[in-house]
Parts: structure tokens; sequence; C-alpha cells
């Protein structure tokens, strides 16, 4: 598994190219592994741990399905690699600018919300450790912000009730805490 999950990790730093982290000089891939990291508090599921580090790759870079699928089939048992690329597209935002420009950002967001309270309880669980990825550093770099991204992140995990319990509990806390932080 920890080979399979290396190359993984090289694939989606690879995509992700010179993109650091908004707030720090950190490569990006920094994200999406401590992301995969926290999931593995929770589980062993290798599709979810892939995912995990893969989340952002198809919003993020100029990776198509095609080829993440290509990838993985060619690294992992067809059946993971289904469950992985099934996750990353439940996590890839659908309401983004680009494709709705003449929407505001609380609509997409409304809508990006609806959405990811249907998608698997496995892609919910890796949404929660982004959130509690995010959340702390957004709110150390970027208090303005902040308050915006955890008013968000709330009502995403009102709305997303299906993945791990314990992992949506922590990001709850997570982001309640970051709030209170800020006040």
């Amino acid at each position: 598994m920890e080979q399979i999950l290396s190359g993984i990790r090289d694939f989606a730093d690879r995509a992700h190219g010179e993109q650091t982290r908004r707030y720090s000089a950190d490569r990006y891939i920094v994200h999406p592994v401590r992301v995969m990291e926290i999931c593995r508090q929770h589980t062993n599921d290798l599709a979810i741990l892939a995912a995990a580090i893969l989340h952002d790759v198809l919003e993020d870079t100029e990776v198509k399905k095609d080829e993440m699928d290509n990838f993985l089939r060619d690294i992992m048992e067809t059946n993971q690699a289904q469950r992985t690329l099934k996750f990353v597209v439940e996590l890839t935002d659908i309401y983004v600018k680009k494709n709705f420009p003449e929407w505001n950002r609380r609509k997409r967001k409304s809508k990006e919300a609806d959405r990811l309270s249907t998608i698997s309880p496995e892609a919910q669980t890796i949404k929660y450790a982004d959130i509690i990825d995010n959340s702390g550093e957004i709110a150390s770099q970027d208090p303005d912000f902040a308050w915006l991204y955890l008013e968000e992140a709330t009502v995403l995990l009102d709305k997303m009730t299906k993945g791990n319990r314990q992992l949506r509990a922590l990001a709850i806390e997570t982001v309640k805490a970051e709030k209170e932080m800020l006040q």
C-alpha cells in the first residue's frame, strides 16, 4: 500500500507542478498529504487515502479524468482505481466561477454544498479532513477571509452527514475552535 500511495503522491505532486499553498512557500502537495494523513487516522481504505492525495488534482491542474484513470489503473487493482477516481470526481467542484460566471460566490457555494450532501460517505470523509486541514491554516494566515471560509465549512458540515462520524465531529470542533479564536 505504501508504494502505491507514494506513486500517487508523486503523480499529484507533478500535476500540481509549481503550485504552492496560498499562505506559505510550501509546495501544494503538503496539503493533500496532510489530508490523507488525517484520513489515515480513521481508515486504511486505500481508495480513500489515494483520493485524499488526489482530491484537488482534477479541479486545480491540467490533468483530465481519463489521464488520472489510466494512471490509477496502472498502479492499482481495477476496483480500487475505479473507487479512487469516483471519490476524486465527487470532490471536484462543479459550481465554480469559470462554469457559472453569472452567479455570485454565495450561490455557487450553496449549490456546491447541496451537491456535496449527496456524495458518497467515503468522499465526505475526505472532505471532512480537507476542512480540518484548511481551517487552521486559513484562520491563522488570513483572519478576514477565515470568517467566510469557516461559515461555508459550517454549512458543508451541517449538510454532509454520511461520512466517518468521528472525523465529522473533529471537523465540527475544529471549525468551532477556529471561529472562537478569531473572536
